[in-house]
């Protein structure tokens, strides 16, 4: 049952399809990859969407995408602008590119360099921010007034949401027989495509979330049936240290399965393992699902699972494990 006060749903599969065939032409069908020594550290059998090798570094790409390519012509003209920790900014901008229009970019004053370049690299206009939500939030307004652009919300935007969504729907269509997907969570946009699409495919899989220990509003919001805002959130996962919007919100609340967490040391240690093992690169973010395979906050023993690998962005100057 759906909690009380939560947005309806437009967004389904159908939508999600649509929106697969409006961003196919700009993003990466990226690859399913398996590693026998991460089967073995997380007791299941795991299949990886690697979202690290789109041309932006992450999933990000899809929901920009889908957002950009639905505006009208006249909304185009005027521009996008959006506030973002780096990976969302940084694909807006790429997006807003190929279309050929305008990208401001909010982002708090302690994103990551990496992150901040990704966004430049792409043609944004970044305005750095005090990081708060308010900050953010006041700020892209400001964008907005001076310019007219179209918000598009880094997850709260249903446009994005099945953007995301995509990247679960190529994955079910190379591996269909899954028992379970995981996708982290943060506000809750990969998360929700995920949902819709996976059980939009087959209504018995089962969909969990994962977030660090630090930042675990999705688990406490969804256990309390209301939205919990995240405070003061302490975890190196920094993609996943915002609250969910009443749009994820709602479909989390009736679609996702639970929320794992994870701690700090073995985040670091997912992430390691898979720089190691699988020789490709992800960030902190894209380590959580792993890391609660891991310390087993989600138990899916012996099940075949997809995990959604989010993105790649990192800073090699400041690699976690590094002292």
């Amino acid at each position: 049952m759906a909690a009380q006060g939560t947005a309806s749903v437009p967004v389904d599969l159908a939508a999600i399809r649509e929106a697969h065939a409006r961003i196919l032409p700009h993003v990466r069908r990226t690859p399913v990859m398996s590693c026998r020594a991460l089967d073995e550290a997380a007791g299941a059998t795991l299949h990886f969407k690697c979202e690290n090798f789109q041309e932006v570094g992450a999933f990000k790409a899809r929901g920009a995408a889908n957002a950009v390519f639905a505006l009208t012509a006249a909304e185009a003209a005027h521009g996008v602008v959006t506030h973002s920790s780096g990976n969302h900014g940084a694909a807006l901008a790429w997006a807003a590119a190929r279309r050929g229009i305008p990208a401001w970019v909010v982002m708090p004053d302690n994103a990551p360099a990496v992150k901040q370049a990704n966004v430049r690299g792409f043609g944004g206009q970044v305005r750095l921010c005090a990081p708060t939500v308010a900050a953010r939030e006041a700020a892209c307004a400001a964008v907005q007034a001076e310019t007219g652009a179209t918000l598009v919300h880094p997850y709260n935007d249903w446009r994005v949401i099945a953007g995301q969504g995509t990247a679960a729907l190529e994955l079910l269509e190379e591996i269909p027989d899954l028992d379970a997907v995981v996708a982290p969570v943060g506000g809750g946009g990969l998360l929700s495509g995920t949902a819709i699409a996976a059980r939009g495919l087959r209504p018995a899989i089962r969909v969990f979330g994962a977030e660090p220990k630090g930042a675990d509003d999705a688990q406490r919001s969804l256990a309390a049936g209301h939205i919990i805002a995240q405070d003061n959130p302490r975890t190196i996962a920094d993609g996943l240290r915002t609250s969910l919007g009443d749009k994820t919100f709602a479909v989390l609340s009736r679609l996702v399965e639970g929320i794992g967490v994870a701690s700090e040391e073995a985040i670091v240690a997912a992430m390691r393992l898979t720089w190691e093992k699988m020789k490709i690169v992800i960030e902190t973010s894209s380590a959580v699902p792993l890391a609660c395979l891991m310390e087993r906050s989600l138990d899916l023993a012996g099940l075949k699972v997809g995990v959604i690998l989010s993105g790649g962005n990192v800073d090699l100057e400041r690699l976690p494990w590094q002292k």
